[in-house]
């Protein structure tokens, strides 16, 4: 018992028996005009034989135009990757920098705080003196404007 094979042409249904399932001219209606695809179409009626071929040559162009794609998407894709291992070293070495600094700062603080303690309350008087002279010129700079 053959295997019928249903194919789509041109908004028609059509059934092809087919017992080789390889051979692609028996889905093709005999005698029938290629759809109209807006490439360069022969003015004759083509042939079964030649439509078929007419149809491999477009598949071959579509399949080189699909693997141009995916090297595209593949080159991209390999470019997204450098990048994020390029931004995750980048911030690795921004981590240690600011671990670094936090070092500093935590002595310097410390030390700050050592000589705050030697000074006793003197250094307070100091810093309260500061921050008016700072807010007065602030103030003035503020009205001059």
């Amino acid at each position: 018992m053959p295997k019928l094979r249903v194919l789509v042409v041109l908004g028609s249904v059509v059934l092809h028996g087919s017992s080789n399932l390889r051979d692609r001219s028996s889905l093709l209606p005999q005698g029938s005009t290629p759809p109209a695809s807006g490439r360069s179409t022969p003015s004759y009626a083509p042939s079964g034989h030649r439509y078929a071929e007419d149809l491999e040559n477009q598949n071959d162009e579509n399949l080189e135009g699909l693997s141009s794609k995916v090297r595209l998407l593949k080159d991209l894709t390999i470019g997204i990757g450098d990048e994020i291992k390029d931004s995750a070293l980048q911030l690795s070495q921004m981590n240690d920098a600011y671990a670094e600094t936090s070092g500093i700062l935590s002595g310097t603080f410390r030390r700050m705080n050592n000589m705050a303690s030697r000074q006793g309350c003197r250094w307070l008087w100091y810093i309260l003196f500061l921050v008016v002279v700072f807010w007065f010129f602030i103030i003035v700079w503020w009205f001059r404007r």
